[in-house]
């Protein structure tokens, strides 16, 4: 009977003791804030390609590299940095349908280069774009634009998501009769920056329209998430 008596007693403070460490845990009130800047941008990335297609794979190629050629030229022309041009993709592949009427046709080779191009002066963008069909770009797509240098603009998001948390807390900590402590953990995190795209295809080769390309880029916007723990009474 001694030995029950004791193995009771000896659960019985393990399990006070459980108590009291659960109720000695601090409690705590946890929030998400979100700090938003627009900017105006600054830069722009394009797709720019040229697509051909001949019944024979070498005429398809060679006209393909001479058009590519005098695409790349026009742009280096235009003002267009080497560096800022990248060739992303080369293709060749064949095709046997009429892309403008879907009709089935003979097996042709369809070629297709495009160059991946960082425009720094928006000024000049519409215009570009115009060269660019005029040297024979038939394949312009996703236009995005962008800020080159987002560093201060961060700063300030974080700095809004900061103040968005803290008057959440001190809103939520008021209705709910708690008193706010100090912050125990901060978790941070960033969107990537919602950028407009713009896409034009169809023919080129052909001489460039007289008017620029009306280009509108509009704002882009940096996007930063905090999550807050803060300490309650």
């Amino acid at each position: 009977m001694r030995t029950k008596l004791s193995i009771f007693v000896i659960v019985l403070a393990l399990a006070l003791s459980a108590c009291g460490t659960a109720a000695a845990q601090p409690r705590s009130l946890s929030v998400s804030g979100n700090g938003t800047v627009y900017l105006t941008p600054d830069i722009a990335y394009i797709y720019i390609g040229v697509h051909n297609e001949e019944p024979a794979i070498a005429t398809a190629v060679n006209s393909n590299n001479t058009q590519t050629q005098a695409l790349v030229d026009a742009l280096k022309n235009a003002g267009i940095a080497a560096v800022d041009i990248q060739t992303s993709n080369f293709s060749v592949y064949t095709t046997s349908y009429d892309k403008a009427t879907g009709q089935p046709t003979g097996t042709a080779y369809a070629v297709d280069n495009t160059v991946y191009v960082t425009v720094r002066d928006l000024t000049k963008l519409g215009t570009l774009l115009n060269t660019a069909v005029g040297a024979g770009a038939n394949n312009i797509n996703s236009i995005t634009f962008d800020v080159a240098d987002k560093t201060a603009a961060m700063a300030q998001a974080r700095l809004k998501a900061m103040d968005n948390a803290r008057s959440l807390a001190t809103e939520l900590a008021k209705t709910a009769g708690v008193t706010l402590g100090q912050i125990q953990v901060v978790n941070y995190s960033d969107n990537s920056p919602i950028a407009y795209n713009y896409g034009m295809g169809g023919g080129g080769g052909s001489a460039a329209p007289n008017a620029s390309v009306p280009i509108q880029p509009g704002l882009t916007q940096v996007t930063v998430t905090v999550s807050v723990t803060y300490a309650i009474k």
